[in-house]
C-alpha cells in the first residue's frame, strides 16, 4: 500500500539540520503526523473541499490529541494517522472551528508519541526562522521562514486579523506544523499563496493559521463543544477585483443562493457601511448579530444597484452529522 508520505517530500537542500537548533529536531518532528479523512460523497463539503482529504496534524496532548486544519476533517466519516514509521491509528473527531479554521482529532490507541508544545506566535516577525513540517520526518520538513504579519480574508467568509505567511512553499502544507526555534508549534498550515515579485513573477508561499489562537477555544474543542457561537453566513464565494467586493459563486443551498445572489454581484455596502474589502464585508456582516440575524445589502447587478435582506443561516447546520455505529 502507498504511504501517505509519498511525492511530498522536501528538496534536500530546504530541508533543517539538526545542528542549527537548540532542541531535539527529530524528536519534534516526530510529534507531525500524516492525516487521511473519508467524507461520504453526499456531504455538503464533497463538492468543493474532496471525499477523500490527506493533510498532516501534530500531537499537542500526552493522550493523543491531535490538532490540524479544520477543512480536512470537516465532516469525516472516518480518520487515519500516520506516523513516520508507517504505523496507522484510527481517530475521532472531536470538533472543528469556522472561526480560527482549527480543527482536534483524538487518536483512538495509544500513539506512543510526544507533544509538541503550544508557542505563541506573537514572538515571530518578518524574517524569524521556522521550520514547516508535514509529517515523514526531515525529508518532509523545509527550514524556512516568515515573510509577513499581516491580515488575511478568505473567499469563504473566513477572516484572521494576524495570518502568518511564510517561504519556502511546503508541499504538503495543509495541517502543516510550523515550529518556532524553541521547538515549540506556532501554527497551523491553511493555504498554498503567492506573491508577485519584481517582473511580472510569483513565488509560492503559504499561510499558517497562528497557535495562541488555540488556547481560548481548546477546552471546548476536546470535549465538542462549539468554541464560538455561530456567525451569520451567507454562503457567499467571492474576492476582491480592485476595490470592489465581487461575488464569484454562491453556495447551493445557502442563503444567498436563495437570495438569487449570482456570480458577477458587487457588494457596495452592508446596510449603511461601504465595502471595500473582503475585510470590510466580513466584519459588516458579523456585525450584525448571531446566525439567523437579517443581513441588509446593497448590491450592483451589471448597470443596476439595489438593496436586498437576506436571512443570514449557521454554517455548521448544513454539515452531515457524523454517524456513531
Amino acid at each position: 500500500m502507498a504511504s501517505p508520505f509519498d511525492g511530498y517530500e522536501v528538496e534536500a537542500r530546504m530541508r533543517p539540520s539538526a545542528d542549527a537548533y537548540g532542541f531535539d529536531l527529530d524528536r519534534a518532528l516526530s510529534a507531525v503526523v500524516a492525516l487521511e479523512a473519508r467524507v461520504l460523497p453526499d456531504a455538503f463539503t464533497a463538492g468543493t473541499l474532496g471525499v477523500q482529504r490527506l493533510g498532516n496534524g501534530t500531537v499537542i496532548g500526552p493522550n493523543g490529541l491531535v490538532l490540524t486544519i479544520g477543512y480536512l476533517i470537516t465532516e469525516a466519516e472516518e480518520v487515519t494517522l500516520t506516523q513516520n514509521d508507517g504505523t496507522r491509528t484510527p481517530a475521532h473527531v472531536l470538533g472543528f472551528d469556522a472561526v480560527t479554521g482549527f480543527g482536534l482529532v483524538q487518536a483512538l490507541d495509544p500513539l506512543g508519541l510526544p507533544a509538541l508544545p503550544l508557542g505563541d506566535s506573537r514572538a515571530l516577525a518578518t524574517d524569524s526562522p521556522v521550520i514547516l513540517a508535514g509529517g515523514g520526518g526531515r525529508a518532509h520538513a523545509a527550514a524556512g521562514r516568515v515573510i509577513a504579519r499581516t491580515p488575511f480574508a478568505g473567499y469563504w467568509e473566513y477572516f484572521l486579523d494576524n495570518a502568518i505567511i511564510t517561504e519556502p512553499a511546503h508541499p504538503h502544507w495543509s495541517g502543516a506544523a510550523l515550529i518556532g526555534s524553541s521547538g515549540e508549534l506556532v501554527g497551523v498550515g491553511s493555504l498554498s499563496m503567492e506573491r508577485r515579485l519584481s517582473g511580472g513573477k510569483t513565488s509560492p508561499i503559504n499561510m499558517f493559521v497562528p497557535s495562541e489562537l488555540l488556547a481560548p477555544i481548546l477546552d471546548d474543542l476536546a470535549r465538542g463543544k462549539p468554541a464560538h457561537p455561530p456567525r451569520p453566513w451567507l454562503g457567499v464565494i467571492s474576492q476582491e477585483i480592485g476595490e470592489h467586493v465581487v461575488v464569484i459563486g454562491v453556495n447551493p443551498g445557502g442563503p444567498a443562493a436563495r437570495a438569487e445572489l449570482r456570480a458577477g454581484d458587487f457588494i457596495l455596502a452592508v446596510g449603511d457601511v461601504t465595502v471595500s474589502t473582503l475585510a470590510d464585508f466580513y466584519t459588516g456582516l458579523w456585525a450584525q448579530g448571531g446566525a439567523g440575524a437579517t443581513i441588509p445589502l446593497r448590491v450592483r447587478r451589471e448597470n443596476d444597484a439595489f438593496d436586498v435582506e437576506i436571512r443570514s443561516g449557521d454554517r455548521t447546520a448544513m454539515l452531515k452529522k457524523r454517524r456513531l455505529n
